[in-house]
């Protein structure tokens, strides 16, 4: 039995499902306005039904009499001076007044259960989300490259839900929450954190370390875990864009190499520069689209698309808009459009 806590431990660790968490000042102060009604109830119930009880030998009680009943029922202190005379008044206390005391009860100690229930309670969605999670992107590494491919991969049109983002630092998994976005604390390189993240059903995989020895050590991982998912990782040296690619990743980009051309380019050709920003800039201005061709399209040349065609994939390769080879389009032809957003 110990054992397979153990296990359940290991297998939720790190783990963070975005929440909405309630402050405690509001905590307390929802508790205490539930309490004041529940003593309120009370109250009332005692008061109408006054004549039933006694003080004493004073049958009758005042309405100070009812709060002070109320109070002392409530807190289960019970000193008996004030009690129902009538079998009535004394049902009422077994059906209504019992069970509004064991909800002030609970109201009382709710902070101490909701200690005690947190951790169930955290197990629990984890679970349902580990048992539901399949087609989502994994982002492993949550810095200023991994922030800016979830802004590109929600304007795209990818949920919130559907991303899940591995990093060793807890503020950045935390950052990552308030997005509504869930998180992983570990090293993706790890094969146990991949498998936390559920990289088997994952319908890709974004590396953005910040070192390209850490972006190989993932790229291998992920790729041992899942021998079919899209891994698109970045890479600092193009030196190291070969050994990316033998590891594993479909698609390398050379961070320092394209910031580098797009920086000579802005000398000469600024506007450029801008429209390749707004082009990689998704969900405003013009935006980069892949597509399988459409039947309506098929047998049409890629000039006379409405779209802007850049290139043709067919049988694996790929065909830029003016090569001669494409002709006509076919039904498996993949295509990157250039389309108004």
């Amino acid at each position: 039995m110990d054992t397979e806590w153990e296990g359940a431990d290991t297998e939720h660790a790190g783990v963070r499902i975005a929440h909405e968490e309630v402050s405690p000042v509001r905590q307390v102060l929802r508790r205490v306005w539930i309490a004041a009604i529940v003593l309120v109830v009370v109250v009332l119930i005692v008061w109408l039904d006054r004549d039933a009880y006694r003080d004493g030998d004073e049958v009758g009680i005042s309405l100070l009499d009812a709060t002070y009943y109320a109070t002392v029922t409530l807190s289960t202190t019970g000193y008996g001076d004030i009690t129902p005379i009538t079998p009535e008044a004394r049902l009422i206390n077994i059906v209504l007044i019992t069970p509004l005391r064991i909800m002030f009860l609970i109201v009382l100690i709710g902070t101490t259960l909701e200690a005690l229930t947190a951790r169930s309670r955290e197990e629990f969605r984890i679970r349902r989300w580990r048992s539901r999670v399949r087609q989502h992107v994994i982002v492993c590494g949550y810095g200023t490259k991994g922030r800016s491919a979830i802004r590109s991969l929600i304007a795209n049109g990818t949920p919130a839900d559907k991303i899940v983002v591995v990093d060793p630092e807890p503020r950045a998994i935390d950052e990552a929450n308030s997005l509504g976005l869930t998180g992983i604390i570990g090293d993706a390189g790890r094969t146990e954190v991949l498998r936390r993240a559920s990289v088997e059903r994952a319908r890709a995989v974004i590396v953005a370390a910040n070192r390209d020895d850490a972006a190989v050590l993932i790229t291998l991982t992920v790729r041992q875990l899942n021998h079919s998912v899209p891994i698109t990782t970045s890479v600092r040296e193009e030196e190291n864009a070969n050994l990316l690619r033998q590891s594993g990743a479909d698609t390398v980009i050379t961070t320092s190499a394209t910031s580098g051309r797009l920086l000579g380019l802005s000398t000469d050709s600024p506007r450029v520069v801008a429209v390749v920003e707004d082009l990689v800039t998704g969900g405003q201005g013009l935006d980069l689209h892949q597509r399988t061709a459409s039947a309506s399209e098929v047998g049409l040349g890629p000039r006379d698309l409405r779209d802007i065609v850049l290139s043709v994939t067919r049988g694996g390769r790929t065909l830029r808009f003016d090569d001669p080879l494409i002709g006509t389009l076919q039904p498996e032809d993949v295509l990157v459009v250039v389309r108004s957003h």
